[in-house]
C-alpha cells in the first residue's frame, strides 16, 4: 500500500495548486471554509514539506487591543498545518480521514501588520499518513507553525495535533 502513496504525485500537485491559486482558493473556502475567507487569509506556498500563509490586521480581524484576533491568528496557523496534511491525504491510495485532536498557542506580539505562518512538518505528516495506510489504525502527527510579522519578529508559535486514520 505504501509503494503506490507518492507525497509529490498529481493529485497532491493538484491540490496544491488549487489553493495557491488565488481565485481557486477563494471558491474552496466559499465551500468549505466561509471564515477563512471572511478573514481573509491566504495560502502564499505550498509543497510537500512547507506551507506558509498569511493574514492581515484588518477592521474584520480586530480585537479590543487593537491587533489580530486570536482567533484569526489560529486559523491561518492551522492552515499552514493543514493544507500540508490535506495534500497529503489527496495523494494517498484509499482514502483517509483527517483531524485536529490538539492544540497549543503561545502568542509572543502583538500581530498589528501581516502575519505569516510557516509549517516546516511535512516530513513528520508523510510519516503518519504512511503509517496510518500501513496499519489501518489511527496515528497522530504533531506539527509547528511560527507566525512572524512584517519585520521577522515572532508573532505567535501554534502546536496542532493531527489525526489520520484509513477509511474503511
Amino acid at each position: 500500500m505504501n509503494a503506490s502513496f507518492d507525497p509529490n504525485g498529481p493529485r497532491a500537485r493538484r491540490m496544491r495548486d488549487q489553493v495557491t491559486s488565488p481565485l481557486k482558493l477563494a471558491a474552496f473556502m466559499a465551500a468549505k471554509l466561509p471564515m477563512a475567507l471572511i478573514a481573509g487569509i491566504r495560502v502564499r506556498s505550498l509543497d510537500a514539506e512547507t506551507c506558509t500563509t498569511t493574514v492581515r490586521y484588518r477592521w474584520i480581524n480586530t480585537n479590543p487591543f487593537k491587533s489580530t484576533y486570536f482567533a484569526v491568528l489560529a486559523m491561518a496557523a492551522e492552515m499552514s498545518t493543514g493544507a500540508l496534511g490535506l495534500s497529503l491525504v489527496q495523494a494517498a491510495p484509499v482514502p483517509v480521514s483527517i483531524l485536529v485532536v490538539g492544540m497549543e498557542a503561545e502568542f509572543v506580539k502583538k500581530a498589528a501588520g501581516l502575519t505569516t505562518f510557516t509549517c516546516t512538518d511535512g516530513r513528520v505528516l508523510q510519516d503518519a499518513v504512511k503509517e496510518a495506510l500501513r496499519t489501518g489504525e489511527g496515528v497522530t502527527a504533531t506539527t509547528r507553525s511560527v507566525g512572524v510579522d512584517e519585520a521577522g519578529d515572532v508573532v505567535a508559535r501554534f502546536t496542532f495535533t493531527w489525526s489520520f486514520r484509513r477509511k474503511g
